[in-house]
């Protein structure tokens, strides 16, 4: 079957770790690879954002990423991208006129502005996925959100409207009912991971002080701050902070500034070493060099880093928001803390210093725990599973023969 993922703002073939690129470039790269492993035709639509770009890109086998013209082709914020959403999806209805997938899944909620304006007229189901939620982003960042005005009611209605949504953890199908969503057409498939590239592997000798890891994209919802902020209750430990913009943007990016600046006023910036950006398949040397992995941010819509660290055999603390509540087992994989609670975040790591023999039984029983539910090959077959399900949905029923009985 031939499938089409529209995924405007995060390319599979981008770079990690900038404000705009991390865990659903990862995902939908991994989905894609898998369906065309399977024999599937997949066509990843994302927005060119340079004029250096081909039309198309062969990223794996039976996967093409197809560079749609919509708006300048340069970068952009993500929030800036709604007004070129309109062109987007009147270029994938010129695309889809001369050749109609089978089915289209969009990720993110522009996604599906451009997807049901694609396939408009076409008897074609269109599923969702939404990766993060405007209600939830408001309730949280408040005047800070810099999403625009409409995202809440659009997609609200994208939820309603769509053949079929693909929530990632328990918390999104809850937003979901509560936005007006059918409960009948809301399914949860979690986000995976690569289990041959993240599994429990040699750790370095490193010696020296406890390492704590962050790791991810440096914006403030993330809370890097927190995880400086409980270095100071921590006198003999350090924290390495992985991702964020590439080097020649570091040091002009003010998110880096003001973490360099909690690390000053805390007096910790001796212990704070920044990393920056690494490429995705070097991570796995990244979990494995740490003692304790954080994810602490205020709210997460699910987050691969626990399962990143867990598939490692690395333990973890994560704040008890979202997907985490879904992933990790308190006390059996992992250890939770409430959000921006650095002293509570503190309490947990000491805990786990002085204990080496609970953080291998919880580095161990997270590698299982991984290996269980989150890998590619289990997660693909109940996403191929529901696209199956929604085409055949959408099939019209066999003519009838014969008179009336």
């Amino acid at each position: 079957m031939r499938f089409d993922l529209v995924s405007e703002h995060a390319s599979p073939l981008a770079a990690l770790g900038g404000a705009d690129a991390g865990g659903q470039n990862v995902q939908v790269a991994a989905l894609a690879a898998e369906l065309g492993r399977r024999g599937h035709e997949v066509v990843v639509h994302t927005r060119r954002d340079s004029p250096e770009l081909p039309p198309n890109v062969r990223a794996a086998a039976g996967v093409t990423v197809a560079h749609v013209d919509a708006g300048p082709p340069r970068p952009l914020p993500k929030d800036e991208l709604l007004p070129h959403m309109a062109e987007f999806g009147d270029r994938l209805a010129d695309r889809w006129a001369v050749r109609p997938p089978d089915l289209v899944h969009a990720h993110f909620w522009m996604s599906g502005v451009a997807a049901h304006r694609g396939a408009a007229g076409l008897d074609v189901p269109v599923l969702q996925t939404f990766h993060a939620l405007g209600r939830v982003k408001r309730a949280h960042q408040g005047a800070e959100d810099t999403s625009p005005p409409e995202r809440e009611a659009v997609e609200a209605r994208l939820a309603r409207d769509a053949d079929l949504v693909l929530a990632t953890c328990s918390d999104e199908v809850r937003e979901l009912v509560a936005m007006g969503a059918p409960r009948h057409r809301l399914r949860v498939v979690p986000c995976g991971i690569d289990l041959d590239v993240f599994a429990p592997g040699p750790r370095p000798e490193r010696g020296g002080r406890p390492r704590v890891l962050s790791i991810g994209r440096l914006v403030e919802r993330k809370g890097v701050d927190t995880a400086i902020r409980a270095l100071a209750e921590i006198p003999d430990a350090e924290l390495v902070v992985v991702g964020g913009p590439g080097a020649a943007e570091w040091d002009a990016d003010p998110e880096v500034a003001r973490l360099r600046d909690v690390a000053a006023r805390h007096g910790v910036r001796d212990r704070v070493r920044f990393a920056g950006q690494v490429p995705h398949d070097e991570t796995p040397d990244w979990y494995r060099s740490a003692d304790v992995v954080v994810s602490v941010p205020w709210y997460e819509p699910f987050g691969t880093v626990p399962l990143e660290a867990m598939a490692c055999g690395t333990p973890i603390v994560v704040t008890s928001v979202g997907g985490h509540l879904d992933t990790v087992v308190q006390d059996g994989t992992g250890l939770f803390v409430p959000p921006r609670d650095h002293h509570g975040l503190a309490r947990e790591l000491r805990s786990l210093f002085a204990d080496r023999g609970r953080r291998d039984r919880l580095g161990a029983a997270g590698a299982a725990r991984v290996r269980e539910r989150y890998g590619w090959a289990g997660l693909a077959d109940e996403v191929e599973t529901a696209y199956r399900g929604a085409v055949r949905r959408r099939a019209p029923l066999p003519a009838r023969t014969g008179g009336a009985r």
